[in-house]
């Protein structure tokens, strides 16, 4: 696997997702449901935006390309794009609730599983192959997942139904990739907008008033949503699930030492071995990159 643009795609979008927390911790207070709803609701019209206004030539090719295609192949399309809305709501309310309400670290345990998730997935779904060394690093990264999860099964649990959510996510949507992504992320948050807005009334709380909310939602849009969203769905047009999965761990490394050293949280040797395996298991998948000469996979 060479170290392209694919790649760098990727591993930008977990470092700016690893942060994340630095913009959602502050708004603890608010409820994880209003802060889903605005999150959506502002994505969505920042993306309207960008392709109608900027990128119209974009959505007319790929309009085209649609109408071209044939009925079973628009049908597949259409389930796949819909499955990667609904998914994004599941697993961005999720982690809302987790981060504010739970544990930063608890967050990061369901990041920490969702590589494993991701490439046990691709090897049976997508019949994406892997080295020796590869499932080595798939059993050392077993390993320190279960070394955290002792005494936690019940954030295991948890976790485990974050980590699905966006594994089955990049699954589907490495096999929808024939348009622009930067249109199909538009239509997904459109799909989720329309799912979540007759849930808005009854669920939302009080309109917030605090200039800080909307300055940090915005933020969040756009530099914790849009952009690595994008580099994310762009990355698998040139890579295969498993590889962007492995490279997810940079994500919970970057929640742990903030947890640890920005926010101060408790931490514990099992969770310092755990997370030491992970960076060596990062090494291991990566072998063919760090290690011999690039060539192509």
């Amino acid at each position: 696997m060479r170290f392209n643009k694919y790649y760098l795609a990727a591993l930008s979008s977990f470092v700016i997702w690893g942060f994340f927390s630095l913009a959602l911790k502050p708004l603890k207070d608010y409820a994880s449901l209003d802060i889903l709803f605005y999150r959506i609701f502002l994505a969505t019209i920042f993306l309207l935006i960008i392709n109608l206004v900027f990128r119209r030539n974009e959505v007319r090719n790929d309009v085209a390309a649609f109408r071209e295609m044939e009925k079973a192949t628009q049908r597949r399309t259409i389930i796949l794009t819909c499955l990667g809305g609904f998914l994004l709501i599941l697993n961005w309310f999720l982690f809302i609730y987790a981060i504010n309400h739970v544990s930063l670290q608890s967050a990061s345990f369901a990041y920490m599983i969702c590589p494993i998730v991701t490439t046990i997935l691709a090897f049976f779904i997508l019949k994406e192959k892997l080295s020796r060394w590869q499932w080595f690093s798939v059993v050392l990264c077993i390993v320190s997942c279960a070394i955290l999860a002792y005494g936690h099964i019940t954030d295991l649990v948890y976790s485990l139904v974050i980590a699905f959510s966006f594994a089955l996510y990049l699954i589907s949507q490495r096999k929808n990739n024939q348009f622009d992504r930067f249109v199909v992320l538009t239509v997904q948050m459109v799909i989720a907008s329309v799912v979540i807005l007759p849930f808005y009334p009854t669920y939302s709380g009080l309109l917030p008033t605090a200039s800080l909310f909307y300055v940090l939602l915005v933020v969040i849009v756009i530099l914790f949503t849009i952009v690595p969203l994008y580099l994310n769905l762009y990355a698998l047009k040139g890579m295969n699930s498993s590889a962007v999965g492995i490279l997810m761990y940079t994500n919970p490394l970057i929640h742990f030492i903030l947890a640890v050293f920005y926010f101060k949280e408790e931490v514990h040797l099992n969770q310092i071995l755990s997370y030491g395996l992970i960076l060596i298991s990062i090494v291991v998948f990566n072998e063919r990159l760090l290690f011999r000469k690039s060539k192509t996979e």
